[in-house]
């Protein structure tokens, strides 16, 4: 069981999202950094999907009130148990009656806590993923607020393994407030002026305070069409670059809509989504094209690698 003694700025359970469910109308959800959350599962021996809690820039206080064996991947938040600092993305012991807080943000917006058995949140739609906005899924549909008690699902650990936790760890990416996002051409690209095409690439964004899991806004030079047009909405996705009428582009993220009217302009690749997400507001960011084939080769790179890294995770585990 965890108990929450301290809400938080944002933390809710989230796993890799609900699928087939967007032709409903339904949000898929989900992790905003998949990355990092899959990472975190399988440090203390979870599926890649199981649920857990994603945590955004001022941490929560969790309380165990039972011994278990955590994770924490993404940006680094400052981790502290009983008020002692732990390190990120390596598997940690934890004992009853302890308790997790967070400090400021070194790096990234926000992290990950997997514990091994996953968060024992009911499935909806078959995910455990929570959507806010239509309080669906997770803990009572909402982010979790000081008191709640969250039980935990029956973990498979080992004991020689969990009296090796802490001393080793998986390698972390490298999280900018100032990255260079690769994005293949949207299917409105050419529709765009030449002048906004051109200034798309060679001029910095920043993000604006109004984003948040649906989107997020971009500050910079504004973008335009050649000729103004109304468009049909069409099927949108993760990474997905639209620009409304006032120019402003924004990034669709994990609770993005299912269609969009918007046109847009770029796609950014699915390598690079977990660097977007741990952007916060202010930080800024360039875009850079690459084909559809070197977006492919990338995500194949990045799958290669977590692949490897899961197998060293099940040695060491013994399994």
């Amino acid at each position: 069981m965890l108990t929450i003694r301290k809400s938080g700025m944002q933390t809710s359970v989230q796993d890799l999202g609900r699928t087939g469910f967007q032709k409903y109308g339904v949000v898929a959800s989900g992790a905003m950094d998949p990355y990092s959350l899959r990472m975190a599962n399988l440090l203390v021996g979870n599926e890649e999907n199981t649920a857990a809690l994603e945590i955004t820039l001022m941490g929560p206080a969790i309380q165990f009130d039972e011994d278990c064996i955590i994770s924490i991947c993404g940006g680094d938040l400052s981790p502290q148990l009983d008020g002692k600092e732990i390190k990120s993305w390596r598997a940690i012991l934890v004992t009853k009656g302890q308790t997790l807080t967070f400090g400021n943000p070194q790096s990234g917006s926000r992290c990950y806590m997997a514990i091994a058995g996953g968060v024992d949140v009911p499935e909806v739609m078959g995910s455990r993923s929570t959507y806010l906005r239509a309080t669906l899924g997770g803990f009572k549909g909402r982010a979790l607020e000081s008191g709640d008690q969250l039980a935990v699902g029956s973990a498979r650990s080992r004991k020689d393994f969990l009296a090796q936790t802490g001393s080793w760890f998986v390698p972390s990416p490298h999280y900018s407030a100032e990255p260079v996002i690769r994005v293949t051409e949207g299917r409105q690209f050419n529709l765009f002026s030449e002048e906004s095409r051109e200034r798309f690439f060679s001029e910095p964004f920043s993000v604006n305070s109004q984003s948040d899991r649906m989107g997020y806004r971009l500050d910079g030079p504004q973008l335009a069409l050649s000729n103004k047009q109304e468009m049909i909405s069409e099927a949108v996705v993760f990474g997905s670059i639209q620009v409304p009428s006032d120019g402003k582009p924004i990034i669709l993220m994990a609770d993005r809509q299912t269609a969009g009217g918007y046109p847009k302009i770029a796609e950014a690749i699915t390598a690079d989504l977990p660097l977007i997400s741990q952007l916060k507001p202010g930080d800024r960011l360039r875009f850079t094209k690459v084909t559809i084939e070197e977006a492919q080769r990338l995500l194949r790179l990045q799958e290669k690698t977590m692949n490897c890294l899961k197998n060293a995770i099940r040695l060491k585990r013994g399994i």
